[in-house]
């Protein structure tokens, strides 16, 4: 189960193992040491996109809807405790094990998909910051969509705080929001017994499946199954059979409690809707300012609408931190692609900014809300792509083991997975029929719409039934980060009779350009001086938990490591290796500085202009920043 995977990075390794949970004994202190991953995770539960769902729901429909944010409560529950399952028992995140299951092409449009689907996340978070800011402060939508971009930089000061700082923020965000629901629960006095008929299965019309599929797509996220399989590897626990249940028992625990929060949050809003409008003959509420415009003269207090705008800015901002962490995750494990936080940060809000200008420039502010619906059911068309595999791999008896996931909890997921693709196909054929009936020209639509929705049903199909046939179905996909460890020291290396330099560092990165950096580094220093490898464990969960991080490319490169160091001691010489995380540029001279090195040797990675600003310019920020010679290879 480890070996296939000991040359695989581990997904957000700059956080990777970044909260040890081994040194507790109890099982409260061990429970606290787990929580903190489904917090995260069940932020995106509660984002702006749910609110225009829910609201639309109860104003519309009443308590009828309950049993939908019922049902996908229970779907998410069992999906992220699967999306756990895999991080904790694999190592891997769900992209990193699509990387490998399947085919590049397919991965490539499954990497398509799945950044389609947290732009429509990032899109409810725009609108929904944007809205809680004109409520509360007068700001035009459009001054308040560009204010959003400004989160990037809260965003990267909280990485570079740490993971439990990140996660204590977002708590606190939670308790904002539950804290003013519950007020406002009391403000609107709902029917305890029109609730309980809610949980009972029914859907009046057309309109309530479009609206029940937009609050599976609001709830059940494909992006958070991505991100859980990363977050609960910043947890270290002991890799044995009974460590490893143990770490499945306590997140079980954290995602249970967490998703219950999230229901809870969606529920008061769908309620409060009803209660609010609803019994109030208010029906048609759908978009947020309405809802908190009303609010005020129904409930009859100035304090429910400021409650629910600050609630809306908590939801807006808690989900953004999510959804870029998402972004790195699928990049990296997809592409093995990784670029600078901050541009990937810039590059997702941009693709979310672009869609809300343009609708409140050509259609008005008024329609704000239609696109938060249409944002949730873009997400929730896109979950299949994530919830088969993600099935497919807690299901593979070869690669779980022990902690293959059993018979009856097989049958629940595909169930669930069932349940979600046949409401989107029926959303879909119901969506373009309507499409072409009302269309004056629908030939675009012939053409355009439904070859692309043909494809995309092809992948799905793919993607269900390829793992059937693995025996005759090409899976030449690179396993991600599995570059060679092999060294290859020249034989012709003519090192110096006496060298200056006692203690010399090299940094590494497992590609052909290590061989010549080390050439160079043992014809400065000779058989006399100490070389001290140097590498930066860069992932998106590395940048959080820095030396906490435990994921397989933590593993991964620390094996590396030792196996460079070996070919240096089979030669006679000393060696050290030291592990950084991170940013290079402030991991390295950090390193530097920590091992006393008198001389650093570094490969050119190459990088031209635009590349230098999408992967970063690491020579020159660490020349800057050490006060040692620097002698760079080419």
């Amino acid at each position: 189960m480890q070996a296939e995977e000991n040359n695989i990075k581990k997904s957000l390794s700059e956080s990777h193992s970044s909260v040890d949970t081994i040194k507790q004994n109890s099982f409260w202190k061990k429970l606290f040491a787990f929580v903190g991953p489904a917090y995260l995770v069940s932020v995106g539960y509660m984002d702006p996109g749910n609110w225009a769902t829910d609201i639309a729901g109860g104003s519309e429909f009443g308590y009828k809807l309950i049993w939908v944010l019922l049902m996908s409560n229970l779907m998410a529950l069992l999906l992220q405790s699967l999306s756990a399952r895999l991080g904790l028992v694999r190592g891997l995140d769900l992209a990193q094990a699509s990387r490998q299951a399947y085919h590049p092409a397919i991965n490539f449009f499954n990497w398509v998909l799945c950044e389609i689907a947290i732009a429509a996340c990032d899109l409810a978070e725009v609108i929904g910051m944007a809205i809680g800011l004109q409520l509360l402060f007068h700001i035009p939508l459009l001054v308040g969509v560009s204010i959003t971009v400004l989160d990037t930089i809260l965003i990267l000061f909280l990485q570079r705080h740490g993971m439990r700082k990140m996660e204590a923020f977002i708590i606190a965000l939670i308790a904002v929001m539950g804290c003013a629901f519950i007020c406002e629960l009391f403000f609107a006095k709902p029917d305890g017994m029109e609730i309980m008929k809610g949980f009972i299965p029914s859907l009046p019309n057309a309109d309530a499946l479009y609206i029940a599929i937009g609050i599976i797509g609001a709830t059940v996220m494909p992006h958070n199954l991505y991100l859980h399989s990363a977050l609960v590897q910043t947890r270290k626990f002991e890799r044995t059979k009974t460590g490893i249940r143990s770490a499945i028992k306590f997140n079980l625990i954290d995602t249970t409690v967490a998703l219950n929060i999230a229901f809870f949050v969606n529920a008061a809003i769908l309620v409060l809707a009803a209660a609010a409008f609803y019994n109030s003959g208010l029906t048609q509420v759908k978009e947020i300012q309405d809802a908190y415009k009303l609010l005020q003269g129904i409930l009859g207090t100035k304090v429910a609408p400021i409650l629910f705008a600050v609630a809306l800015i908590a939801a807006g901002q808690s989900s953004t931190l999510t959804g870029t962490l998402s972004g790195q995750i699928v990049m990296e494990g997809y592409l093995n692609l990784r670029i600078q936080p901050w541009l990937r940060r810039l590059i997702t809000r941009l693709l979310a900014i672009v869609p809300a200008f343009l609708t409140i420039l050509y259609f008005g502010e008024e329609k704000l809300g239609a696109l938060l619906v249409l944002s949730q059911v873009v997400l929730s068309m896109q979950l299949g792509f994530a919830v088969i595999p993600l099935i497919h791999f807690v299901s593979e008896k070869e690669k779980m083991g022990d902690f293959a996931i059993k018979p009856w909890v097989k049958i629940c997921a595909w169930v669930t997975a069932l349940i979600i693709v046949v409401l989107n196909v029926k959303l879909v054929v119901e969506s373009i029929a309507d499409w072409i009936s009302t269309s004056a020209n629908p030939l675009p639509i012939y053409f355009i719409v439904i070859p692309l929705a043909v494809v995309v049903a092809i992948l799905l199909l793919y993607i269900t039934f390829a793992p059937f046939f693995r025996d005759i179905i090409l899976r030449s996909a690179k396993i991600p980060h599995a570059e060679s460890t092999e060294l290859l020291i020249p034989a012709d290396i003519s090192f110096p009779a006496i060298s200056r330099y006692k203690k010399i560092a090299i940094t590494v990165d497992f590609s052909s350009s290590d061989s010549r950096a080390v050439k160079e580094a043992l014809e400065q220093g000779g058989r006399q001086a100490e070389y001290i490898l140097l590498h930066v464990v860069e992932t998106a969960g590395a940048l959080m938990m820095r030396e906490d991080i435990d994921d397989h490319e933590t593993t991964s490169d620390e094996k590396s490591l030792v196996i460079y160091k070996e070919q240096l001691t089979k030669l006679g010489l000393k060696a050290k290796v030291k592990l950084g995380y991170g940013n290079p540029k402030i991991a390295i001279p950090d390193m530097v500085l920590e091992t006393a090195a008198e001389l650093l040797v570094m490969g050119a990675h190459g990088h031209r202009t635009l590349q230098d600003i999408a992967f970063g310019t690491t020579l020159s920020a660490v020349r800057h920043s050490v006060k040692i010679p620097v002698m760079i290879v080419r």
